[in-house]
């Protein structure tokens, strides 16, 4: 596919859509659903179910082929098309309106194969982080996973992808060797380094712009172990068990990646007597190394008494649950910032709003690490090739009612605000569960390439996206539409 810029007028959406969704009705033996179907509310149902998406239609299509006529079929219509397989990000694409769209569930297209001759695990679209975690683990490899077993894998690593590895390899996007995807004509596309290399540049970090996807490849890595786990101190203890974990991260090898929470745990009969109910402070994450390795750089964090040590040596697999993310959908809110630095002040801004005297509904305060292979050029990499930052954080709590919702977002901002003074001003997208201006996850050069691709490979703007890339032109206007 020879990528042109077009300046053709996007095709016209239809303001009363549901009468044009019925021209969809049939599709896929049942398995696209409109409102008022009897599937269609489990069916549009996001990871975060605190999200309320209503689209046109919801389709769960099994093949690429599928997709295809699915994608082909809404354009015709004048609709749409969002894709989604576990719906994790889910809150800036229903904040954009979905009277029009089709999201298209890619979640029954799960399949996960490993390939120890190319050292690649190929997956389909849909598919969850733990069985290509499980075919990685059968030829003692390893993937480049995120902190949970249930994540799509296609938004992960479209996003970006920060995993347990990620300092010493950076970022999953980084590790992908091909994606094919229905691009808004209906085609399905291969893209890699030497293939359609402009689109797979673009994929890489651009994330759901330009296509849905239905198949990814990615490198496996020769790690069928790792020295990881978790130490967990009482809340009371945050200052000096961050001031230590903050001054450490800056200098610490590209062998350790680490996370810092704050935590406020509720009292859910299905976790550790030691950690139920109880409000902690918990440093996790892996070492690529040997056990001495492992010990000597958590050295100093030991020094300070954790009550609970689990850091070990574990299987790879094991590594998809040391942060204990919830599994199968949880209504949640929060916010992110990406730290350019975390000095004395943003330390006692952080306790401030997260410590044990904070009044806070936050389930959770989180300090990624980043760093080592992170913060480095990636050759031939992607559009997101890494992260400049020192830390991203992340806050949220639990919405489990609109109130509880509004208050767990309050007080994330309120984190961020206070963060705000050490702050760089860009995003993390695959942490940004509300709108954000998609530009600031960009280097200000590589944009307006970004959006000329899209204008290219999507000119009538087809594809909606958690966080959109604008085409350049619209009826030869400049748009960010």
């Amino acid at each position: 596919m020879t990528i042109e810029l077009s300046t053709q007028s996007p095709a016209a959406t239809h303001p009363a859509a549901q009468p044009v969704a019925h021209a969809l009705r049939g599709l896929l033996d049942g398995r696209l659903h409109l409102p008022g179907d009897p599937g269609y509310d489990a069916a549009r149902l996001p990871w975060n179910v605190a999200v309320d998406q209503r689209p046109a239609a919801v389709a769960l299509p099994r093949t690429a082929a599928e997709v295809a006529t699915v994608v082909r079929l809404a354009a015709e219509a004048g609709l749409r098309v969002a894709p989604q397989s576990t719906g994790h990000n889910a809150g800036p694409l229903a904040a954009q309106g979905l009277d029009d769209v089709v999201v298209v569930r890619t979640s029954e297209m799960g399949a996960a194969i490993a390939d120890p001759t190319r050292g690649i695990v190929r997956v389909e679209g849909g598919a969850i982080w733990e069985p290509a975690v499980e075919a990685a683990a059968a030829h003692g490899r390893a993937v480049l996973h995120g902190s949970s077993p249930d994540v799509g894998i296609a938004g992960y690593s479209l996003g970006g992808g920060i995993g347990w590895y990620a300092r010493k390899l950076g970022l999953a996007t980084n590790s992908l060797t091909a994606v094919e995807l229905v691009t808004a004509d209906g085609t399905l596309v291969r893209c890699d380094a030497t293939t359609n290399a402009e689109l797979f540049w673009a994929l890489r970090g651009g994330s759901g712009n330009f296509g849905v996807v239905t198949a990814l490849e990615f490198r496996m890595y020769d790690l069928p172990t790792a020295y990881a786990g978790m130490l967990v101190w009482d809340l009371r203890q945050i200052e000096p068990v961050l001031r230590e974990w903050s001054s450490w991260a800056y200098e610490a090898p590209d062998e350790i990646t680490t996370a810092f929470r704050a935590m406020r745990i509720p009292p859910l009969p299905e976790l550790p007597e030691g950690l139920r109910g109880r409000n902690l402070v918990v440093i996790d994450g892996a070492v690529i190394g040997s056990d001495e390795r492992g010990a000597e750089l958590l050295a100093g964090l030991r020094a300070l008494r954790p009550e609970i040590d689990t850091f070990g040596r574990m299987p790879a697999p094991a590594l998809t649950r040391i942060h204990m993310d919830p599994e199968g959908g949880a209504p949640f809110a929060s916010d992110t910032a990406m730290l350019g630095s975390f000095p004395e002040a943003a330390i006692d801004a952080f306790i401030a709003e997260a410590g044990p005297d904070a009044s806070s509904s936050l389930l959770l305060a989180e300090l990624r690490q980043l760093g080592g292979a992170l913060a480095r050029p990636h050759a031939g990499g992607g559009v997101l090739d890494r992260l400049d930052a020192q830390f991203v954080a992340f806050a949220g709590g639990m919405a489990i009612t609109p109130e509880m919702g509004a208050a767990a977002h309050a007080d994330a901002v309120r984190l961020m605000e206070a963060l705000e003074p050490f702050a760089n001003g860009r995003q993390y997208l695959n942490f940004a569960e509300n709108p954000v201006d998609t530009r600031s996850a960009y280097a200000e050069n590589v944009w307006t390439q970004l959006a000329g691709i899209r204008s290219a490979v999507d000119p009538h703007g087809v594809f909606v996206a958690n966080h959109r890339v604008p085409r350049l032109f619209e009826e030869g206007r400049p748009t960010t539409a």
